[in-house]
């Protein structure tokens, strides 16, 4: 299609904003083109634009023959299935999904939906370049409905999806180990630049297992995302608002994300501070439902009044979000900061709105550059000192005012503060709660083994509370394998390694989905087999990169393999097994065993030891058992 052509029609779908998406119009044209093709081959069309289209179906009709294998979790339940590709069909199903979609995410979504329900994908993935961060953004969905996000940077530059961005050409793979997800289904790949006609926007990445011969049809298709994207683009800047709120007064939330990034640029080529103030009215929720979105309107016009007459000529201030306001403070330290939070609580104190009573509000303050350099980061930690301000409450009819350097990162109020604003964002930064934990708790520095200690309890519990069925887990798991360790009489040190290796014994799951770790009910075998890596993913992911943890890593890796060979996930027998990772198999058995489970209710002490005595020499070293029993009557039960 000619460029020209495209950017003209582009361009006048959007000064004339018309209501649906002008890639919607040109693939529904192009679904009656083909549909009126097989009617009768002999009729022609008079419009250029349906003329270079109908030579594009020409072309890739001959898909029409090709048949597609599905077989679910790398070849488990393997059916043989084969499916005749429909093109007329899939291109009326792409046209439903792209008609009135505005934003990214949903294209996504969509476009997976259809090329797993025609063509039985194995997985679509998205990897959209983000200009400020020099990443892609990558989100993977897979035929099981998981999903996987990550972010690939431009200077890893050997990793084949940044070769692809940068080269703007496919690559082909007979497998998807590049991506090392663990407990992805094995498949050829195929890596599709999204080339628009402002450059690559990213990547699409696809895994089938017949790829090679449906290579121009995806090609075909991600040129269209393309397209789709920069189209939605060019709306976006046709449409925009002002940078003003009409309801504070303040800036949008867009505009104040602009002037934060200039104030920044300006403090790091000046070398100065700069803080930021995000206040949240408290209950704005209950006002809305209980007295009308009216008076939540009032309560948020007076914080935006109180707001403006006391901050400095110099400072900027944003409607963050529904009920939060954001302040710029150029050239001002996290103390100063506090000051004029204080002040601005008092004003609101003093001011009675009817029904409601004085302003309550939350607020957290983070300073540039004590506590990072990037934006993102910086609003990240601004908002979960404000969450852990609303957790304080107030003390002496004052606002709890919170900075980032006032808490303790693993104290459990800043982990459900943090958890809570990741969760918000995740869409926005393409990463969740998990990864970031693991990247905080590796790059923590280690001052003393006390100090392990409390950050591997934070992080266990952390997982534990991932997983509602078995809450308080790894820190049982911990102590029973620490008094086992005591009674065989093992040396101080190696104890005291045991008792840290349980603790991280199930770490692992921090890499298994929601879905799989949160079943109410047994696990499918495809589902046993994603959680059966999670050893794996303990030793390799959490552990192997923090120098201080290493010696861990056979305890991690080795807590589920039986004496006679059955166990996973190298099926090791005997001696083979690392004598700490047999003791804490003993002690993570035992505490499954006596803890309820939603298909069952927790055995008595005296039923678990029968079971470990009746696996004795099979799956559990016999001489750790005996030892284990009798010392299990002694241990605590509370669960």
């Amino acid at each position: 299609m000619n460029k020209n052509k495209t950017e003209t029609k582009k361009t006048k779908s959007i000064e004339n904003k018309t209501v649906s998406n002008p890639l919607s119009k040109q693939l529904n044209s192009l679904a009656k083109t083909t549909v009126k093709q097989k009617k009768s081959e002999d009729k022609k069309t008079s419009n250029p634009i349906t003329s270079e289209i109908s030579n594009i179906v020409a072309k890739i009709n001959n898909f029409n023959t090709t048949k597609t294998s599905n077989r679910l979790y790398g070849g488990y339940m393997n059916t043989g299935f084969h499916k005749v590709v429909d093109f007329a069909d899939l291109v009326l199903a792409l046209n439903s999904a792209l008609i009135n979609k505005t934003k990214e995410q949903d294209l996504f979504v969509s476009m997976h939906n259809v090329l797993l329900e025609k063509l039985d994908n194995v997985f679509t993935a998205f990897g959209i370049y983000h200009e400020k961060s020099k990443c892609l953004n990558l989100k993977l969905f897979n035929s099981m409905g998981n999903t996987y996000t990550s972010k690939v940077f431009l200077s890893e530059d050997t990793n084949p999806i940044i070769e692809c961005f940068n080269t703007c050409k496919p690559i082909y793979f007979d497998d998807n180990s590049f991506l090392k997800i663990p407990y992805m289904q094995n498949s050829s790949s195929l890596i599709l630049p999204l080339n628009s006609v402002n450059g690559c926007k990213g990547v699409m990445i696809i895994g089938k297992n017949d790829l090679e011969d449906h290579i121009g049809l995806f090609s075909f298709i991600a040129n269209y995302c393309a397209l789709f994207m920069q189209n939605m683009e060019l709306l976006e800047q046709t449409n925009k608002y002002t940078n003003t709120d009409t309801l504070t007064g303040l800036y949008t939330h867009r505009g104040f994300q602009e002037i934060l990034a200039a104030e920044l640029k300006r403090a790091e080529e000046n070398e100065t501070q700069l803080s930021i103030i995000m206040l949240d009215v408290n209950n704005i929720s209950k006002i809305n439902r209980e007295l009308g979105d009216a008076k939540g309107d009032e309560v948020i016009k007076l914080l935006a009044e109180k707001v403006k007459q006391n901050i400095r000529s110099t400072d900027k201030a944003g409607r963050y979000g529904g009920d939060e306001i954001a302040i710029i403070m150029p050239e001002t330290g996290t103390a100063d900061a506090k000051y004029l939070a204080e002040y601005i609580t008092y004003c609101l104190s003093c001011c009675f709105v009817d029904d409601v009573g004085p302003v309550k509000v939350s607020v957290g303050i983070t300073t540039f550059p004590e506590a990072s350099r990037d934006q993102e980061k910086l609003l990240i930690l601004a908002e979960q000192a404000m969450y852990i301000s609303q957790a304080k409450g107030y003390k002496e009819g004052m606002s709890a005012i919170v900075s980032s350097s006032d808490f303790n990162f693993w104290a459990d109020d800043a982990l459900n503060s943090f958890a809570e604003v990741i969760s918000k964002r995740h869409a926005q930064l393409g990463i969740d709660f998990e990864e970031e934990l693991v990247h905080k708790f590796n790059n923590e520095k280690i001052i003393s083994q006390n100090h392990l200690m409390e950050l591997a309890n934070s992080l266990a519990g952390a997982i534990d509370a991932k997983d509602p069925y078995t809450k308080g887990h790894s820190t049982s798991v911990s102590r029973y394998s620490e008094a086992l360790a005591r009674a065989i009489n093992l040396p101080e040190d190696q104890v005291q390694k045991i008792k840290l290796g349980a603790l991280l014994h199930d770490v692992g799951k921090i890499g298994i989905p929601e879905n799989v770790l949160k079943k109410p009910d047994k696990l499918s075998d495809e589902e046993w087999q994603i959680m059966k890596q999670h050893p794996v993913i303990g030793a390799e992911k959490v552990l192997a990169p923090n120098e201080a943890l290493r010696e861990l890593i056979p305890m991690v890796k080795y807590h589920h393999e039986h004496l006679d060979g059955s166990g996973y996930p190298e099926h090791l027998k005997g001696d083979e097994i690392p004598l700490e990772a047999r003791i804490i198999a003993v002690a993570d058995t035992y505490h499954a065993l006596i803890s309820d489970r939603p298909y069952r209710k927790g055995m008595s002490v005296e039923k678990a030891c029968e079971i470990l005595q009746e696996g004795a020499g099979k799956q559990w070293d016999r001489d750790l058992i005996r030892q284990f029993i009798s010392i299990a009557p002694s241990l605590s039960t509370i669960i």
